[in-house]
């Protein structure tokens, strides 16, 4: 598909497709989804370097939560594959995908109600470059 880190995929159905490398690059950085309908999100690992150093996931998070603060105190969920199960941070997470290593693929299905919602990869340092935003209309 030859898109850049930076592009805006409107869908017409509900599947999204999210690929991460090992330049902890996600290659789409917004996306469009319909309110009210079961999205498909179905997220590649394409990169080579061992999942204990360059593991990758898809956290996504309730309008209006911080980023930068869900990613810093997800370092502690190293248990959970550094997703929150329980306390604030976990009240934030409306789905997530495993964490996985290179050429892992998972999907999960989900329903988000009008708003934008962000999401990062919530592997230790890289929700800094890992993020976006997903936009339910």
């Amino acid at each position: 598909m030859g898109l850049s880190a930076f592009s805006s995929v409107a869908l017409a159905g509900a599947k999204i497709e999210i690929t991460a490398n090992d330049q902890m690059q996600f290659d789409k950085k917004a996306i469009e989804v319909p309110a009210g309908e079961e999205v498909i999100l179905v997220f590649n690992n394409v990169g080579k370097l061992p999942k204990a150093a360059m593991g990758h996931n898809v956290v996504i998070l309730k309008p209006d939560s911080d980023v930068m603060a869900f990613g810093a105190g997800a370092v502690a969920a190293a248990a959970n594959e550094y997703v929150p199960a329980s306390g604030p941070l976990a009240d934030q997470i409306v789905a997530h995908t495993k964490l996985l290593g290179p050429g892992e693929t998972d999907t999960i299905t989900f329903t988000l109600e009008a708003g934008v919602y962000k999401f990062l990869c919530s592997f230790p340092g890289h929700y800094a470059l890992m993020q976006g935003t997903i936009t339910a209309k």
